[in-house]
Parts: structure tokens; C-alpha cells; sequence
């Protein structure tokens, strides 16, 4: 039996936003959390753990022109303004995996230069609705 232990690396990423491939994109990440709390009743130890709310946070870093053509595409130029969706896609070992991050909202984002930058990567973070795995 043949063992394979390749991994998933960022030359086999394909991000899509709104539909639009990101060809400038330098980093994503995404979470998916539960407010999780420990139920204690009678004794010292939990009887059970009750399940809360779930929240989908995360961040994707661009580049300005990227952030441009996303501005022109946006409700008066704002990105704040757009609700997109998102599909992550892993290839590894000829198997593609695709995670889509539904409900996208941008919350903020800073423009930032300093000399002797050759470019202008831009890190926005985001709120989401779910992450549905491997779609």
C-alpha cells in the first residue's frame, strides 16, 4: 500500500469572492466558534454542556488593486456595503475540497504604506453566517 502524505499548500488555494476569482489574495483564514458553558447541577462536576450561539469570523488579505475592483463593484463604492459569498478550494492528491463561508460582511479595513514597500497588502476582516465544509 502507497502512503501519501502530501498536505494542502497555498499554491493549490483558489479563493472566490462575490464570484470573482482573487488573484491578488495573500492570505484567508475563517473560523467557526460556539459559545459553549459547562451546565454544573448537583455535585462538582458538569452534567452536561449546553451549545450557544455559533459565530463565523475571519480575514482575507488582498491587494490594493484587488480592493479597487472590489470598490467598483460595491454599492457606492464601499465595500462595508456588500454581502458576498465565499469558496475556498484546496487541491491535494487530485482531490478537491471546496469550504464555502456564506453571508460575508466587511466590517473594516486600513489602507497602509511605509517606504521601501514594493506593495500594498491590505488585511480585511470579517463577519460571516455560516461555514458550510466541503461543498
Amino acid at each position: 500500500m502507497a502512503f501519501n502524505s502530501r498536505q494542502y499548500e497555498w499554491a493549490e488555494v483558489t479563493v472566490i469572492l462575490g464570484g470573482k476569482d482573487l488573484l491578488t489574495i495573500r492570505a484567508i483564514k475563517y473560523k467557526k466558534t460556539s459559545d459553549n458553558e459547562a451546565l454544573h447541577a448537583k455535585g462538582r462536576n458538569a452534567i452536561s454542556i449546553q451549545r450557544g450561539n455559533v459565530t463565523v469570523e475571519g480575514e482575507v488579505s488582498i491587494l490594493q488593486s484587488e480592493l479597487m475592483e472590489l470598490e467598483e463593484s460595491a454599492p457606492n463604492k464601499d465595500i462595508l456595503q456588500l454581502a458576498l459569498d465565499m469558496e475556498v478550494s484546496y487541491l491535494a492528491n487530485g482531490v478537491l475540497r471546496t469550504d464555502r463561508v456564506t453571508g460575508i460582511r466587511f466590517g473594516e479595513y486600513e489602507k497602509s504604506l511605509t517606504q521601501g514597500d514594493k506593495f500594498m497588502e491590505i488585511p480585511i476582516p470579517f463577519l460571516a453566517l455560516d461555514v458550510v465544509p466541503g461543498v
